[in-house]
């Protein structure tokens, strides 16, 4: 009974002349999406301690009596979610305009982090299932405390230790993302997280809003402004549970 369930199944898929991949792709939309992107807003967006400030303004306003409205922005590249590119740490270094969208899009997998734990270090990474995700996500005490949508800056943010930085180049991780303004401990004597990743090609989000998601695994979309020759840019991020969506697919293509 089974194999002839699965058999006639099997037959409904080749008449229809497709496959659930391909059932999916002709129905995208932004269903299931969701923004991990922190809003700029100077009254409630971290700045890292000695980057530029933000600045929004408007050169006309129609609620002023402006026939039209027209804003200035002023923010260091580093602002809110953003991507670092591998010029920002590494002499010779792709631009931000150079980083391939390989590993921008794709899978991703949400790793969460105790509040307790302040330093992602070797050990502590290991205590979580990472291997095998292409981009790993990391979800820890900034997301819990709500830091990406408070203007204070926090030096006791989470961040990524050296050795756990090495441990996902070697594994082949493509890109890694955190839930702060850096991946980097504050005032670490030497930025050797960042060359480790940017040194091997690896693009570092940070400053992503998690709160909305949970640990587990999902497609990603993170895009950087195209800014010619510079070594990072505030991007726009967007998550979408996978194993929900794959299911959605799967039983799309079977009606």
């Amino acid at each position: 009974m089974i194999v002839r369930l699965c058999f006639t199944l099997l037959l409904s898929l080749v008449a229809s002349g497709c496959t659930p991949r391909e059932q999916g792709a002709r129905e995208l939309s932004a269903e299931g999406w969701i923004d991990v992107t922190a809003t700029l807003d100077p009254a409630r967006t971290p700045v890292y301690e000695g980057d530029a400030p933000m600045q929004f303004g408007f050169l006309k306003d129609m609620r002023k009596g402006d026939k039209l409205t027209l804003s200035v922005y002023s923010l260091g590249a580093h602002s809110g979610t953003h991507i670092d590119a591998p010029m920002h740490f590494v002499p010779n270094g792709a631009p931000i305009d150079q980083v391939a969208l390989d590993p921008l899009i794709g899978a991703a997998r949400v790793i969460d982090i105790p509040d307790s734990v302040q330093a992602i270090d070797a050990v502590e990474l290991n205590r979580h299932d990472w291997r095998g995700a292409q981009r790993v996500l990391f979800r820890t005490r900034s997301t819990l405390r709500g830091w990406m949508d408070s203007a204070a800056f926090h030096r006791q943010f989470a961040y990524i230790a050296p050795d756990a930085a090495k441990l996902l180049a070697d594994a082949g991780v493509v890109l890694v993302g955190v839930d702060y303004i850096s991946a980097e401990q504050f005032g670490a004597a030497a930025p050797r997280t960042h060359q480790i990743l940017l040194g091997r090609g690896i693009p570092i989000v940070e400053g992503l809003d998690l709160r909305p998601v949970q640990a587990g695994d999902y497609d990603l979309i993170v895009l950087p402004l195209k800014v010619r020759g510079h070594e990072g840019a505030p991007a726009r991020a967007i998550m979408r549970n996978r194993t929900g969506n794959e299911r959605k697919l799967w039983l799309g293509a079977v009606r």
